[in-house]
């Protein structure tokens, strides 16, 4: 039996799809039992083979969430056809996260299923639909991160934080350097060639309050 089948031909056949349970709880002093009893019962309901259990401890905003990219590798590997959760907060960081999770997941002809009822697979008209319906809350999300985003900086800015680089870093550095040349007489031209910098960056060094106003070098 395929992987590229869909979830409604899935669900409640008796043939031996490959699955992968994922179980996740958010702090250490929870665990993941009544996950696990529930989605083999299901399994065997539905009649899948079940591979491999993978439990992972962390929030759902976490980057480094080993054992879902190791279903994600099994995916990739055709070793599985459906992977199996409790609910998508299960599975997905964030709704931009779910969604590329399950443009992947599509590409490689392996379905998701949340326990819960909603059950995914793009390759379905239905499955289609919702992938819209995500790809509009998805960029939603981006465009609120975003001026979420533009909001901190304009408030910290307001509170006089600086952004970007210092103006002048080389420039400020350079000045010491640049002034003693400047009383020994060289010219703008001779002072850049000695520090390596351009002669209009050479102007923009303050001048030593020591040299005479009609030093024009």
């Amino acid at each position: 039996m395929g992987a590229g089948l869909s979830v409604e031909n899935l669900v409640g056949k008796n043939g031996q799809l490959r699955a992968a349970i994922y179980l996740r709880v958010s702090t250490g002093d929870q665990n993941c039992d009544r996950q696990e009893a529930d989605l083999l019962a299901y399994a065997d309901r539905c009649g899948y083979q079940v591979r491999k259990i993978f439990r992972e401890t962390g929030s759902g905003v976490k980057l480094d969430r080993i054992e879902r990219g190791r279903i994600m590798a099994l995916a990739r590997s055709r070793q599985i056809d459906i992977i199996l959760v409790t609910e998508l907060t299960r599975w997905g960081r964030s709704t931009i996260d779910l969604l590329d999770s399950l443009g992947q997941l599509q590409s490689w002809g392996i379905s998701l299923i949340a326990q819960n009822g909603f059950q995914f697979d793009l390759s379905t008209p239905h499955g289609k639909m919702i992938a819209s319906i995500m790809a509009t809350l998805a960029e939603f999300e981006r465009d609120l991160l975003r001026e979420r985003i533009s909001s901190g900086i304009a408030n910290a800015r307001a509170k006089g934080k600086i952004f970007g680089r210092p103006k002048g870093g080389k420039i400020s550095k350079c000045c010491d350097r640049i002034n003693e040349l400047r009383k020994q007489g060289l010219t703008v031209r001779a002072i850049a060639l000695e520090v390596g910098m351009s002669k209009s960056a050479i102007a923009q060094c303050p001048r030593c309050p020591s040299l005479s106003e009609g030093m024009n070098f």
